[in-house]
This record gives C-alpha cells, structure tokens and sequence, in this order.
C-alpha cells in the first residue's frame, strides 16, 4: 500500500479488483435491469423507467403544447432520479461505508426492498408509483456502479454499450492484435447480451405472474448481495479506504 496526498491508501492488489467492480457483478445487475425495463413496459404503463431521456422529451412536449398538469407530473420521475443521483453521491463519495458495509453493498439490499414492495403493490394502485420507485433505484445504480474491472460501464441501460461494441470494432479494424481492444468489445457484448436476457426472462414470467414476477429479480439481486457483503466483512474489509484502479 503507498499512502496518497490526500490521506487514503492505494490499493497493491497487482491486476485484481474488488468484488463491486468485478464481471459477474455487472452482469446479474443489468440482467436486472432489463428485466426492469420488459416489467414495466409490460405492466406499467408501457414506460421505460431506467433512464429518462423519454421523460425530458415529453417534459418539453408538454411545455410547448401548454399542458401545465402533464408538465409538473413528469417533473416527479425526473426529481426522483436526480435525487437517487444525488444521494448515491453523496452517501458514496463522502460516508463511504456504514461501519462495516460499503454503500454499494447496501444499495443492493435497498433495491431488494424496493422489489418486494413493487411486486407485492395492489395492482390498482398507480403506476406511477412503480416508475418513479425505479427511476430513483436506477439512478442510484447508475452513478455507484461505473466501473466493470478498469472498464467505464453502465448497468441499467445498453445505449452505451451499444455505441462501444461499433466503436471498439471500428478500431478492432486498425489495430486487430489489441489485446485491450478485444476485451473492451467482449465486456460492451456480454453486458448487451445480459441485459438483453433479462428482458427475456421478465417477459415470459410477467406473462405467467403478472405483477408478482418481479420478486424472480429478488435471485440474482441477492446472490449480488451475498457476495459482496461476504467480500466486505471478511475478504476485502481492509481495502474500504482504498483508492480504486481507475478512479
């Protein structure tokens, strides 16, 4: 370990990385959230709510169109999200960890509670109420969980990843023997792949359970969960002030 300027410590682990960072980790998480995206597109008013490009959209519609109602609606899914983004900040970049637990950690058990509500809410009850519940998780994933093993990532939306696999091919072209290059476009493939799956999945157990299938998601979301707290109490409990590889 070599102590930093600013009073941490950097990580001496060779070419590994912690366990949040690792593979698997991104891959159950944007499973997770394409299955997200098929539920409530599915079940809840037909919405996407891991991201909000659509809501800005609409926002801006219904400004121009003087439809003041729809306007201060949208302007809850919106503040959700930007209040799951500030939090995740603020509680991940200043606290860091709760005692003896990282806040990404947490953040997974968190969304676990947030599935059982949503799976076991009446299925009259608004739907907005599910949308604006995820809005605020997936911001809160987006901004904690950046980072698969030295890769920038995301885990609740493939745009990105899409836009990475034909970049990275178009300069696989140049340069065929990168090494980096190739794992770069396996990583962008494999969350793709992921996400798509869960999509996949959602579907055919929204047409078997309906609304209570999203408790399915409560599997792969606790073997996350699982893992990680295993990793901070016992494997990497050392590391919590550690500068991470790439950050």
């Amino acid at each position: 370990m070599e102590t930093q300027p600013n009073g941490t410590k950097e990580r001496d682990m060779g070419s590994e990385y912690l366990e949040y960072e690792r593979r698997w980790i991104f891959w159950l998480l944007i499973f997770v959230a394409g299955w997200y995206g098929a539920y409530t597109s599915a079940l809840r008013s037909g919405v996407f709510c891991n991201v909000q490009t659509a809501n800005v959209v609409f926002l801006a519609m219904y400004l121009a169109r003087q439809k003041w109602f729809s306007t201060a609606y949208l302007l809850l899914p919106i503040s959700a999200y930007l209040f799951g983004s500030f939090l995740s900040e603020w509680i991940g970049k200043g606290v860091k960890h709760l005692h003896f637990l990282r806040w990404d950690t947490l953040l997974v058990a968190l969304e676990m509670c947030a599935v059982v509500f949503l799976a076991l809410m009446p299925a009259d009850w608004p739907d907005q109420i599910c949308q604006v519940t995820l809005n605020f998780v997936c911001a809160m994933q987006f901004n904690t969980y950046c980072q698969i093993e030295g890769l920038l990532a995301t885990t609740t939306f493939v745009t990105n990843h899409i836009c990475q696999i034909v970049a990275t091919l178009a300069m696989l072209i140049c340069h065929p023997e990168s090494h980096d290059l190739r794992r770069k476009l396996k990583a962008h493939v494999l969350l793709f792949l992921c996400f798509t799956a869960g999509a996949v999945v959602s579907t055919v157990m929204c047409g078997f359970f309906s609304y209570t299938s999203l408790l399915s998601a409560l599997i792969p979301l606790a073997a996350v969960l699982i893992c990680l707290a295993w990793a901070d109490l016992l494997v990497e409990h050392r590391y919590f002030d550690a500068v991470l590889r790439g950050h």
